[in-house]
């Protein structure tokens, strides 16, 4: 895989038992990005490794006075500078690609894993959490499949070197032998430690950002209640945390960085004070001596690959597990037991016993708001049971289970926009560019939504698009619009897909009542003919409704329409009306003291008779 084929036609099924394991599964999925990677790494570094004998050859040269040698020497420092140039480049570039392609997967599986479980996924895990993964997580991730394939060229190199010493020269190779795997192995129980300090410094720094995610998420809010000074002081605090964790880290990192400095010093001092006494005894050359030293020498650039893992893998492997907490998510639905289809007919819920008639447009009336956004949510077949072992029951579009269907057909059944819908950045244009049946332009669907206004402040606004609204590009989240501005383009969105069932929880909330019944009459215009659900209280869209649904503590409660439930049924009248409970209980005392008296006046009357 390189970098232009991204990305992935199929990202897998990662191996989400722990966090080594699915760095494993990503280092085995790049299997042949890694070998490439070893292959140009062992070529850099034994190209390193051969300068101490072309400069050993040069010294003895010089020595023995002999051009010929010498010659032979730089012909062959020369080509080793090549391959060493080369080699360099090649392995930092296929460890790159390495990197990319491996985050790159991460993100399309997290990707794919949102889209899976939808609304869902921010109740079951936070949203701080889930940015935190997407972000830095994939990076680190990322850091440790680059580096496994340069580490793995290291430490062949220097089980090379340490041979090729040995052969060479053995009475200064075995202990240049011997040393190099005390000093690989040395920081080894260091480790430990370390990695929990780097544990607790994402922890802390994961939290940190969730922090800091929900405090712009409700920066509005905060302004209004005058909460700013008291977030920004609970972020201080926190990233004073995450500071000190870190040094805490560093100081760890920075031993061992430590040790690995001090260990091969000491090595290179027994080395030169033990091959200088071999040279004065004439039991070897100065040639071979210099050539053993820089050896030696050279061989600490590899080793310093081990400190690199380690970290790596200190840092990646919470990430891993993170990553994995995400991955491992499931939906509630079973899997697909059904080839992939469009159904057609009422969308029925068996939990609530709420039925939408095919074709009509249907409203529903919840006294609760949360109640209101887990019904829709379920009618879309986004809800997910707290007990997995015993799911409730699957709501039904013409007889057919959503959650036997497979999950894109599903999604194109049955579309739910939810109460606070998101535009993500973009002209307008691609923001109305979705899949859809193709029946409804995206001008209709505009006009539908009441979205004039929108169009010309969009077009006044624009100074490169020659007043062409359509290729204004909208901020993120709509931070430039109004909100009832981006309640409209999300909702001409929604109208645009033109689904066989389509779910919207309040609508028009952020509107004003002429603009109100205005959607509202578009929505039921432009959806002549299919199914429509709209959870609302608004009397103006209710009275526009084919039929209206009220519902109690979970379950139907009263169908009909809208005057007639408004005259016949009190739960009805109290939610749309706004009633208190004193105001309802108002009627019932004036009529049970109008009873009163009525049988006061009669009994009245009745003993006038018998005394006259």
């Amino acid at each position: 895989m390189q970098i232009r084929d991204l990305p992935y036609s199929d990202p897998g099924d990662p191996d989400v038992r722990s966090g080594p394991r699915f760095l494993f599964w990503l280092g085995r999925n790049q299997l042949t990005g890694q070998l490439k990677s070893l292959s140009w790494g062992l070529l850099h570094q034994c190209a390193i490794a051969g300068l101490p004998l072309a400069v050993g050859v040069a010294v003895q040269a010089v020595v023995e006075r002999s051009g010929r040698d010498l010659a032979l020497a730089g012909a062959l420092i020369v080509a080793l500078g090549i391959l060493i140039a080369v080699g360099d480049t090649m392995l930092h570039r296929t460890a790159v690609t390495n990197w990319i392609t491996a985050a790159a997967r991460v993100q399309q599986l997290l990707a794919r894993k949102t889209a899976e479980l939808g609304s869902a996924l921010t109740r079951r895990v936070a949203a701080g959490e889930v940015v935190a993964v997407s972000t830095g997580d994939v990076e680190k991730i990322g850091w440790f499949v680059e580096a496994l394939s340069r580490f793995a060229a290291a430490a062949t190199a220097l089980v090379l070197i340490s041979i090729g010493l040995i052969v060479y020269l053995p009475s200064l190779g075995v202990l240049v032998a011997i040393a190099m795997p005390v000093l690989a192995l040395a920081v080894l129980p260091l480790l430990p430690r370390a990695t929990r300090r780097a544990d607790l410094q994402r922890e802390k720094a994961g939290k940190a950002t969730e922090l800091a995610s929900d405090t712009v998420a409700g920066l509005r809010v905060l302004r209004g209640i005058g909460g700013e000074e008291l977030f920004l002081a609970r972020y201080r605090r926190a990233s004073q945390e995450v500071r000190k964790a870190a040094v805490r880290s560093a100081r760890m990192w920075a031993l061992i960085s430590a040790i690995q400095v001090l260990l091969p010093g000491i090595l290179l001092i027994s080395l030169v004070w033990y091959g200088a006494t071999l040279a004065r005894d004439g039991r070897i050359d100065v040639g071979q001596l210099v050539t053993v030293y820089s050896a030696a020498t050279l061989m600490l650039f590899p080793l310093r690959h081990f400190e690199e893992i380690a970290m790596a893998y200190s840092f990646s492997r919470p990430s891993a597990q993170r990553a994995v907490r995400v991955l491992s998510l499931r939906r509630s639905a079973q899997p697909s037991t059904i080839d992939a289809m469009s159904p057609e007919g009422d969308l029925y819920d068996p939990v609530s016993g709420l039925m939408a008639p095919r074709g009509l447009f249907t409203a529903v009336v919840c006294g609760d708001p949360d109640e209101a956004g887990r019904l829709a949510e379920r009618l879309g077949g986004h809800a997910e049971t707290d007990d997995a072992s015993d799911p409730e029951p699957s709501v039904l579009l013409g007889g057919v289970a959503l959650d036997e269907l497979p999950l894109d057909s599903a999604r194109a059944a049955v579309l739910v926009q939810d109460k606070d819908p998101v535009l993500l950045s973009g002209t307008l244009r691609e923001l109305l560019d979705v899949p859809s049946s193709g029946r409804v332009t995206a001008e209709d669907a505009l006009a539908a939504a009441h979205c004039g206004d929108v169009l010309d402040a969009l077009a006044q606004a624009s100074v490169d698009t020659d007043g062409d609204a359509m290729r204004t590009r909208i901020t993120e989240r709509g931070r430039s619009l109004s909100g009832g501005q981006r309640q409209r383009l999300a909702l001409a969105r929604s109208l645009v897909t033109d689904p066989e069932a389509l779910v919207l929880d309040e609508p028009t909330s952020a509107v004003d009542s002429h603009t109100e019944a205005r959607v509202a009459a578009g929505i039921k215009q432009l959806r002549q003919g299919r199914t429509t659900v709209a959870f609302a209280s608004s009397p103006l869209l209710l009275d526009l409704a084919d039929r209206v649904v009220l519902v109690h503590s979970g379950t139907v409660a009263a169908v009909g329409a809208h005057r007639e439930l408004l005259r016949d049924e009190p739960r009805y009248r109290a939610v749309v009306t706004r009633e208190t409970d004193a105001e309802i209980a108002a009627p019932a005392v004036q009529d049970g003291l109008a009873g009163i008296g009525a049988s006061q006046s009669t009994e009245t009357k009745e003993e006038f008779e018998e005394r006259a």
